[in-house]
């Protein structure tokens, strides 16, 4: 049985470029410690995907609406369905300049944002740099290997997936109570409470638990705050 639009399953996977083999996306830690990109800031865990809801690029999100749970894979994306073709027009030569205070900290290769628009130089010279706009694996036919874990199909997995997808902390931390009137209470750790954009953060978790969770009717993020105990010292006189 393949996945019906909506369906929310759980997969690991390893990206790479078909052309070079270079790998630059991975579920596993021990993947991106081979390859060089492990970032100690990242959870490597089994991935969340909302078939249809392009949460992937079009092509891995196509190709998983055929899959089954236990499935392993290899799938092939061209440029079209992933990361788009190659446009010349997103070349662009520029004053090197405009860069101000960072001119002179540039190399050939290096990623940059410039206009809001985010690039990678591949000319410096005669006052001059070249920008490609292009995003980095454009043109490029991207290898999936995936293993489809599981399909989630109650609501508490629903739940711990879909925080665990916006909140990067373990998972001890997250902690929720559904109530059989509808009612999700969502208790928000500390460690939660000192995360970049939560109000941002907030928001989507309360989108997407109403949109695959139908009974779902009302969401409470309870904030717990505990006092400090102070360690006290007996003194000797």
């Amino acid at each position: 049985m393949t996945f019906a639009k909506d369906s929310l399953i759980l997969i690991n996977y390893t990206a790479k470029v078909k052309d070079t083999g270079e790998v630059f996306e991975t579920t596993y830690e021990d993947e991106a410690k081979k390859h060089n990109f492990y970032n100690s800031d990242v959870t490597y865990c089994p991935k969340l995907v909302a078939i249809g809801e392009s949460w992937v690029i079009k092509g891995l999100d196509d190709a998983l609406a055929n899959t089954n749970v236990g499935d392993k894979t290899s799938m092939q994306i061209l440029p079209t369905k992933g990361f788009g073709e190659r446009d010349p027009g997103k070349v662009r030569m520029m004053p090197l300049r405009k860069l101000g205070e960072n001119a002179d900290k540039v190399s050939v290769g290096d990623s940059i944002e410039v206009d809001n628009r985010k690039g990678i130089i591949r000319f410096i010279g005669s006052g001059r740099i070249q920008i490609d706009f292009n995003h980095r694996f454009a043109g490029k036919t991207i290898i999936y290997d995936v293993d489809i874990l599981k399909l989630l199909d109650t609501d508490e997995d629903k739940i711990a997936s879909i925080l665990q997808r916006h909140i990067n902390i373990p998972k001890t931390k997250l902690t929720f109570q559904k109530t059989n009137s509808g009612m999700l209470n969502i208790h928000v750790h500390e460690d939660i409470l000192r995360l970049e954009g939560l109000q941002i953060i907030k928001h989507l978790v309360k989108s997407e638990i109403f949109k695959f969770i139908s009974t779902i009717n009302k969401i409470n993020f309870i904030e717990t705050y505990v006092k400090p105990t102070m360690n006290k010292q007996k003194t000797q006189s």
